[in-house]
């Protein structure tokens, strides 16, 4: 590893803190006692995160499938150090007490009492102890398909401050800015929905998740050294746009992936590198995302039989269909339909878990707009649809 950059203040130019909003929301550092931490709820760092890191240092937190965030209370103290590691999920940390260095890649970043960091998916990271007691974080996990699978056209705008981040990205927004304590309340009652076990619940944690992006989106707006990416990866989608209203017209029909790359124009190993990296998910899985996306539309709609949505929706066999489904969705297909017909789900036109199949605002079934996270199935011989 190069030698480490120590850093000792954010890139961004803040400019003076709105001192009305920082009283209000307690950001000065004086201000940091009013903070309870539950210390009964507090687990530790290290054995908490440290058995979870597999050996290409990749974390992989378990989220609740229905509404993939958490929110915790960490400890980190300097007699162990868990191993740099990178996570698909996005972070944010906020300092409650002590000090510590916010390790990135070959970077030291100052992490100070009441201080936030920002962490994205593929930066290697840790964070070390810099004080002689356990310094303690309130930490949010997510997965940014929690909000790309709305369907809003805007959605990817939330997640700027995450998709940016470059060897010079300033991670640590300061507790003086007022942000840091603003985010907080709003992780607090995030906090207070989980498990957001009603649709009501989950309607409430995005929407907090949301106004806690827009304080970030907000306070990233002047740096522009990354925009570039951004922008690269709206050109991305754009080329696969051809093959999202392709999938839409042949939903029921065999699909290879031959097939798919002649679409957009591409070989076909350099289609499927490509379609991951674009999507985040491989194109076999995300066919079954949005094939399981227009059963729920016909089992809410139609009273057509299991076997007829399941041959329409290009699966062979009925028992693989039923497998896939709750995986996906998290129940039979017989019991989404009941839910639905008996009125339980707030709004009937909303599937109760629903994937993330539309990443780039292709016209999506009036079922697709609520959050799930995604345990992907396997391919299987039985599904008639898709070629690997």
């Amino acid at each position: 590893m190069a030698r480490l950059k120590k850093s000792s203040e954010s890139n961004i130019d803040a400019g003076k803190p709105d001192l009305t909003a920082v009283e209000s929301f307690g950001g000065r550092r004086s201000d940091l006692a009013r903070i309870q931490v539950p210390r009964t709820s507090c687990r530790d760092h290290f054995s908490l995160v440290e058995p979870q890191i597999n050996a290409e240092g990749i974390h992989v937190w378990p989220f609740d499938v229905s509404c993939p965030i958490d929110v915790l209370f960490l400890t980190v103290d300097d007699r162990h150090r868990v191993r740099m590691n990178r996570h698909g999920y996005f972070e944010i940390l906020f300092l409650c007490s002590g000090s510590a260095n916010c390790h990135i890649q070959d970077r030291l970043l100052p992490f100070n009492e009441g201080d936030l960091a920002i962490i994205g998916s593929t930066l290697y990271h840790r964070i070390e102890c810099a004080s002689s007691s356990p310094v303690t974080l309130a930490a949010l996990f997510f997965e940014p398909d929690l909000i790309r699978c709305d369907g809003a056209s805007d959605s990817a705008e939330y997640l700027t401050p995450f998709l940016l981040q470059d060897e010079d990205f300033p991670h640590i927004v300061p507790a003086e800015t007022g942000v840091p304590r603003q985010v907080l309340d709003l992780m607090l009652r995030i906090r207070s929905e989980i498990p957001a076990s009603s649709p009501r619940s989950r309607l409430a944690l995005r929407t907090c998740l949301k106004m806690l992006l827009m304080l970030l989106v907000n306070q990233y707006a002047p740096y522009a050294g990354t925009v570039e990416i951004f922008q690269r990866q709206q050109q991305d989608l754009e080329r696969l746009r051809p093959l999202f209203r392709y999938l839409g017209e042949h939903c029921a029909n065999a699909i290879q992936v031959r097939e798919a790359s002649r679409v957009c124009g591409m070989s076909e190993s350099h289609f499927m590198c490509f379609f991951k990296r674009v999507t985040g998910l491989s194109f076999v899985t995300y066919c079954n995302h949005f094939r399981i996306e227009r059963a729920q539309a016909l089992l809410a709609k139609t009273d057509e039989s299991m076997a007829g949505i399941s041959q329409q929706v290009g699966f062979c066999d009925q028992s693989y269909f039923g497998t896939v489904f709750r995986r996906i969705v998290g129940m039979t297909p017989a019991t989404y339909r009941r839910r639905v017909r008996s009125n339980t789900m707030t709004d009937q036109r909303q599937p109760y878990h629903m994937p993330p199949l539309n990443p780039i605002g292709v016209p999506a079934l009036e079922s697709a707009r609520s959050g799930a996270s995604l345990s992907p199935p396997q391919p299987n011989p039985y599904l008639r649809n898709i070629g690997t």
